[in-house]
C-alpha cells in the first residue's frame, strides 16, 4: 500500500463538486451534491457505494464527460472544473487522465482492430514519430497487460470478457497517464477473472507509478486494492479514511451496513453473519445538515454533533 504523505500536493483536488441533471422543467436530480476529496500521487483511492449513489457520475464529471454543475476540480495544477476548458487544459486532461469503463465490450469499437483501438489516443495527440514507433508502443503495452502482439490484428468480439478488459486497460495506459479512473472495471467479469485484472492493475501501478480512482461496490475488492476509501451515499461522501480505518473502525451506519454485507469465507462464521440495514429516512438523517467530523488526520465522517456522538459509541465487529 502507498503511504499518503499529507505534505505532498494532491494530484487531484475535488472541492464541493456538484452534478445535477434536469429531468423535467420542474424536477432536477442531484446525482452528486457537494463532495470533496483529494487523491495523492501513486495511491489508489477507492470510491464505494450502492448503485445510484453517484460513483460513476463523480468519475465522469472529473474526466469531463459531464460538465460539472458547480465545484472546483484541480488536476496536477490545472483547473479543469471550469464550465469551458481552454484548448491547452483540455489537451492536458485528455493526455494525462484516462478511464477504464465498466462494460469492456460496449466501450470497444467492434469495427476496429485491437491495434487501432489502442493506438487511437496516440494518433489523436500525435504522440509518436513514425508508424514503426507507434506499432512498437502498441506491442509493448499489449505485453504489459498479458496479451500477445499476434492478437493486435483481431477484433474485440474475438476475445473473452477478461481479455477485452485488458484491451481497455491497454488503451488507457498507452497514454502513460498520471491518473486512471477505473469505473466498475471488474464488476462485469467472473470472480476468477476479477482477481487477475486487479492484480494486473496493481502490478502496472508499481511499475509505472500510476494513480487510481477505483470506483466499485465490492468492498472486499476495494479493501485489497485501495489505500484510502471514500463511502458515497445519495451524492454525499458520508465517511472517508484509510482502508484500515474504514474496516477496523467504521463510524457511519451506512458504512457499517456495507461492511456487514461482505460474505465471510468461513462457512461457520458466514452462517452467523447478520447483515445490517440502513434507511436514512427512518433514522432521520439529513446529509445536508451534517458537518465533517475528524477522528484522525485521515479519517472523517459526515454527521451532526448529536449523530456523531451517538454513532461513535456504537461498536461494530466484522
Amino acid at each position: 500500500m502507498t503511504q499518503v504523505n499529507s505534505n505532498v500536493e494532491p494530484l487531484l483536488h475535488v472541492e464541493n463538486l456538484k452534478q445535477y441533471f434536469k429531468i423535467t422543467r420542474t424536477y432536477t436530480t442531484k446525482a452528486v451534491d457537494g463532495i470533496s476529496f483529494d487523491i495523492y500521487p501513486g495511491e489508489t483511492y477507492g470510491l464505494v457505494g450502492e448503485s445510484g449513489s453517484g460513483k460513476s457520475t463523480t468519475g465522469r464529471a472529473i474526466i469531463r464527460l459531464y460538465t460539472p454543475t458547480d465545484g472546483k476540480i484541480i488536476f496536477d495544477g490545472h483547473d479543469i472544473g471550469k464550465k469551458k476548458l481552454s484548448k491547452e487544459d483540455e489537451a492536458y486532461l485528455r493526455q494525462n487522465m484516462q478511464m477504464i469503463f465498466q462494460d469492456p465490450m460496449a466501450c470497444l469499437n467492434p469495427r476496429k482492430k485491437v491495434k487501432e483501438i489502442i493506438a487511437q489516443g496516440l494518433e489523436i495527440h500525435h504522440m509518436y514519430k513514425n508508424k514503426e514507433e507507434l506499432d512498437e508502443k502498441v506491442y509493448a503495452i499489449l505485453d504489459k497487460v498479458g496479451l500477445s502482439r499476434e492478437q493486435a490484428t483481431r477484433y474485440p468480439q474475438q476475445f473473452s470478457g477478461g481479455q477485452r478488459q485488458r484491451i481497455g486497460i491497454a488503451r488507457a495506459l498507452i497514454m502513460n497517464p498520471k491518473l486512471v479512473i477505473a469505473d466498475e472495471a471488474i464488476s462485469a467479469l467472473d470472480v476468477s477473472i476479477q482477481a487477475q485484472v486487479v492484480n494486473l492493475m496493481k502490478d502496472l501501478q508499481d511499475e509505472m507509478g500510476i494513480t487510481y480512482l477505483f470506483i466499485a461496490h465490492d468492498l472486499s475488492m476495494v479493501k485489497y486494492i485501495s489505500d484510502r476509501i471514500g463511502v458515497l451515499h445519495l451524492g454525499y461522501i458520508v465517511e472517508t479514511g484509510t482502508t484500515d480505518e474504514i474496516f477496523a473502525n467504521p463510524i457511519h451506519p451506512y458504512t457499517k451496513s456495507l461492511l456487514s454485507a461482505i460474505p465471510h469465507p468461513n462457512p461457520i462464521v458466514e452462517k452467523q453473519r447478520t447483515a445490517m440495514t440502513y434507511d436514512k429516512n427512518k433514522e432521520g438523517v439529513d446529509y445536508s445538515k451534517g458537518v465533517i467530523h475528524q477522528l484522525t488526520e485521515t479519517h472523517s465522517v459526515l454527521a451532526t454533533n448529536e449523530e456523531f456522538e451517538k454513532w461513535s459509541k456504537e461498536k461494530f465487529e466484522i
